[in-house]
């Protein structure tokens, strides 16, 4: 037998409960970028590019989950800043959601020359990851003076834990960019080249990354500009 339609004086009680207490946010972690940079002499220009667009990190995926939640507030996420520079510096921040608080920690960061120390990066990213998972990393540099297989077995070591490298390359080192490319292409990440000077493509980049911290592919898919396509081809289906 069909139950009687509810009174609509209970039905407006139940939507006005609904509407008064709507789903809770996303819980658990946060999703967690890491953001890698070399800060050796010639540098300089580019760290101050990527700290005026290291937001994106943030606010990109804010808005993926704003749009993913249906209007619940948008769930954060954590960066972790790393560089290199000088003779044998090497610098990790504790894990951040405030973009201010990461702006805090690059500003006033002078670049210094020295040797890149990829495998470090790499070797970090790795101890990071199995602590606790990592959704993507960043790594942003020019060029590569360590031996290579050191570099690509170092990433061959990270790809077990399923951590994607999202390498930018600022210029068109051939060494390096075969470096980069392997790389990411061990770990199911991507190699994006981009001009010096490029807050653009830099800007489109980041954002691209924290979409698919947030959202994975599909997120990346959603995205309108040619730079989220040509990462997305290079991404492992």
């Amino acid at each position: 037998m069909a139950r009687p339609p509810l009174p609509s004086s209970a039905v407006e009680r139940f939507l006005a409960d609904a509407r008064a207490n709507p789903p809770a946010a996303r819980t658990g972690p946060p999703p967690r970028i890491l953001f890698a940079l070399d800060a050796t002499a010639s540098r300089e220009p580019t760290w101050d590019l990527a700290m005026n667009l290291h937001a994106e990190l943030f606010h990109a995926a804010a808005e993926s989950d704003r749009k993913t939640t249906a209007g619940r507030p948008a769930g954060p996420i954590a960066v972790q800043l790393v560089y290199y520079r000088g003779y044998n510096e090497f610098h990790v921040s504790p894990w951040s959601t405030s973009p201010a608080e990461l702006l805090g920690r690059m500003t006033g960061v002078a670049c210094r020359g020295g040797l890149t120390r990829i495998e470090r990066v790499l070797e970090h990213a790795l101890l990071e990851t199995r602590r606790e998972a990592v959704k993507a990393a960043v790594f942003v540099g020019d060029c590569c003076e360590e031996p290579a297989a050191k570099v690509v077995a170092a990433a061959g070591r990270l790809a077990l834990f399923q951590l994607p490298f999202f390498v930018f390359q600022e210029g068109h080192d051939a060494v390096a960019a075969q470096v980069f490319r392997d790389i990411a292409r061990i770990t199911g990440g991507a190699h994006m080249p981009f001009a010096p000077g490029s807050a653009a493509r830099l800007r489109e980049l980041f954002g691209v990354v924290a979409r698919y911290a947030a959202e994975g592919r599909a997120g990346v898919r959603d995205l309108p500009h040619a730079t989220a396509q040509a990462v997305l081809a290079q991404l492992p289906p």
